[in-house]
């Protein structure tokens, strides 16, 4: 047998020890106590819903809506996204997604949604089934008397024959829309009428609620949900139009969309989460359906993508709603402008470095080596920005700025003070260490930090609101193949390099896959082809096509188990792992793969100039693996001082375009790993004047 090949024994056995390890640490961690489950007596179950449209936390004040406020103070809150298929949703869709649990309109959504059609009514199967009503009529006060009839008489709303009944108290026009404080005051006098007609009393304007009960508005009903079911009226707010030509976007709706309200009176003083979120103080529209029918005892659908909603201890729930809701808006203006504030260097070190009459000046190089080595410490504090409430800034977009710049600044002192320093490709590795080292850390801890940070969950978006997303997982691979090429130049034997590939990539697996990490479905598939690729390459063995074969297989067996250990747990804690699992064991495998090809397609002819990065990225990638053939003579030149240097390549290309097929984002992916490469490569290159005297040498 081959020395090399005995010698892969031992590293690629400690591989998969890890892995199991890592697996069983993480998968047998008990989840965070819910609050929920501290009570001695279970929660009553859900015998109110109220629903409006367009209320948002900067809405509910003691001046302005005392009603509202009063029912805040006696409840769990969380800040909700309410989008549906579109993101223009209406509180026409908002409700269908509060009896299906589904994004709707289910009618008009692609078959490659997902969402099944006709859309099955949960609350349906309720004891008492559901009583509909409207306030917003034009006799509130006779709808708000029949609503209030009809909850059960017993204190702790248990009785089986009370149906569950759901109360539109209307609409309330998006920020910024005309008509908007008018309704908002509306819908606080309906709150009120409500609350007075069962018995509770509602504090005057500008009342503060002590607790001697000189304001009580929720001992007086049941068990009651107030949400913010859409981001706008069913015409959209603009009149004469048809609900359909705002959410399809054919009609622009006036103002913005906002993260909505959502409260729950089953428990004072604490934030709502939910197993779709993992975040304190955020859920989602979905989780409403699953919340009712928990409460009431009855089995959730696996297959419906909400989590009831859950209850966790915070020292201020609704400046926490609060937060979530302003940090969610004002970073779409900040982001930007924040990122480009620093990383924008990076342009200015890649001409100095790229142009040879620039490169070839000594002291101006090394400038711009500092420069583009520095740029992508932007990426791990952008992720980590949410620590700091920037959004409560007069000027926020300046304040995030100056969050990125106090924490890149010391990374860049400890990236340029280093010992690495000394080493052009020591310095390119160490920003790459501490790129990947950053992301993962963030991810290993919770991910408690992204909520309100530039590459963090987008809470308006409605993606992944924890654990490494597609973006995030493409700037890991790129900046671990960058780690490791500055490893690989070290080492003088093969098994040193392999221990090397072995050891990064058993890290960046463990924590980019496992449910209470990084959660990362698609990462594992990508990740094994790619380490057990490189560490192949670097060891001499001659790569064979069932090589190949035999680490797709192990990628896949590996997620597999993974998957089916998550799917083990409790439902309220499984990731999207274990819920591809029962989409497998419900038939839906072929629907999820057709909606992952077609949510990546979509994406990427359908967003301006995604499509053309990927063509250029397709592009790019040829190039650098084959560098004397279209004179890169630079890069040749690396090839033979760095031996692994396109051994490397290959696993990187490989790694970001298989990242790209098994994504349904799959396009950022590839953008963020090779934008990490283009970057720092740069770094590493040797001086024009010495490549060319290489490949004279060469020559001759």
């Amino acid at each position: 047998m081959h020395a090399t090949s005995r010698s892969l024994r031992r590293p690629a056995v400690l591989l998969v020890l890890l892995l199991a390890l890592g697996a069983a640490l993480v998968l047998g961690r008990p989840a965070p106590a819910r609050a929920e489950g501290e009570h001695v007596e279970p929660l009553p179950p859900i015998r109110l819903v109220l629903v409006t449209s367009g209320l948002t936390w900067q809405d509910i004040t003691a001046e302005d809506t005392p009603a509202l406020q009063c029912l805040a103070d006696g409840a769990s809150l969380g800040a909700m996204n309410a989008a549906s298929i579109t993101e223009r949703s209406t509180q026409r869709q908002g409700e269908e997604t509060l009896r299906t649990g589904w994004r709707g309109l289910a009618a008009e959504a692609p078959r490659a949604a997902g969402i099944p059609d006709p859309p099955t009514d949960l609350l349906a199967q309720l004891p008492g089934g559901v009583l509909d009503l409207d306030a917003s009529s034009e006799d509130p006060t006779a709808v708000i008397d029949q609503a209030v009839s009809a909850l059960p008489a017993d204190e702790d709303g248990t009785s089986q024959n009370a149906p569950v009944v759901v109360l539109d108290l209307g609409s309330v026009p998006a920020t910024g829309a005309p008509g908007r404080e008018q309704a908002i005051a509306e819908l606080d006098s309906r709150a009120g009428a409500l609350v007075t007609a069962a018995g509770g009393t509602v504090p005057p304007a500008g009342g503060v609620v002590t607790g001697d009960g000189s304001a009580d508005c929720t001992s007086s009903l049941p068990r009651t949900l107030l949400v913010s079911a859409g981001y706008f009226p069913d015409d959209g707010g603009v009149p004469g139009s048809a609900p359909r030509d705002v959410e399809t976007g054919a009609v622009e709706a006036p103002g913005r969309s906002m993260l909505q309200v959502a409260l729950d009176t089953g428990a004072p003083d604490l934030a709502l989460t939910s197993g779709s979120t993992h975040q304190s103080g955020v859920v989602i529209l979905t989780d409403v359906a699953p919340s009712i029918l928990a409460s009431h005892g009855l089995p959730v659908p696996a297959t419906v993508p909400g989590q009831p909603m859950a209850m966790e201890p915070v020292p201020d729930a609704q400046r926490l709603a609060l937060d979530r809701t302003q940090a969610a808006d004002r970073l779409r203006q900040a982001e930007v402008p924040a990122l480009l504030s620093w990383a924008g260097m990076g342009a200015i070190g890649l001409v100095i470095l790229l142009v040879p009459r620039l490169a070839r000046r000594p002291r101006l190089a090394a400038v711009g080596r500092a420069l583009a080595a520095c740029a992508p410490l932007a990426a791990p504090v952008g992720l980590a920005a949410g620590a700091v409430p920037w959004w409560r800034a007069e000027h926020p977009t300046l304040a995030l700025i100056g969050v990125i710049w106090l924490g890149a600044l010391p990374l860049a002192a400890l990236l340029l003070l280093g010992p690495w320093r000394r080493s052009r490709m020591g310095l390119a590795a160490a920003s790459a260490a501490i790129v990947a080292g950053g992301i993962l850390l963030e991810s290993a801890t919770g991910s408690r930090l992204q909520m309100g940070s530039p590459l963090g969950a987008q809470a308006m978006i409605g993606g992944r609101y924890y654990g490494i997303s597609n973006h995030l997982f493409g700037l890991v691979i790129g900046a671990s193949t960058v780690l490791l090429l500055g490893l690989c130049a070290r080492a003088t034997t093969a098994r040193g390099r392999v221990a090397r590939v072995l050891a990064v990539g058993a890290v960046v697996t463990v924590v980019c896959v496992a449910p209470s990490m990084g959660a990362d479905f698609g990462s594992m598939l990508a990740l094994v082809p790619m380490f057990g690729l490189l560490a192949l390459l670097v060891s001499g063995i001659r790569l064979r096509p069932w090589h190949v074969l035999g680490l797709g297989a192990l990628a896949a067996a590996l997620v597999g188990t993974v998957a089916v250990l998550d799917w083990l747990r409790p439902s309220d804690q499984r990731t999207h792992l274990g819920r591809f699992v029962d989409s497998v064991l419900d038939g839906d495998l072929g629907a999820v793969i057709l909606r992952k090809l077609t949510e990546n397609w979509e994406m990427t002819v359908g967003i301006p100039g995604l499509g053309v990065l990927v063509v250029l990225a397709a592009a790019l990638s040829v190039v650098v693996l084959m560098p004397r053939r279209t004179g890169l003579r630079r890069l040749a030149a690396l090839d033979d001082a760095v031996p692994a240097s396109r051994a490397v390549r290959v696993a990187i290309v490989a790694g970001a375009w298989l990242g790209f097929a098994v994504n349904d984002t799959g396009a950022v992916l590839v953008a963020g790993a090779l934008a990490m490469w283009l970057v720092l490569l740069p770094v590493a290159l040797p001086d024009p004047a010495s490549a060319r005297d290489g490949a004279m040498r060469s020559a001759t």
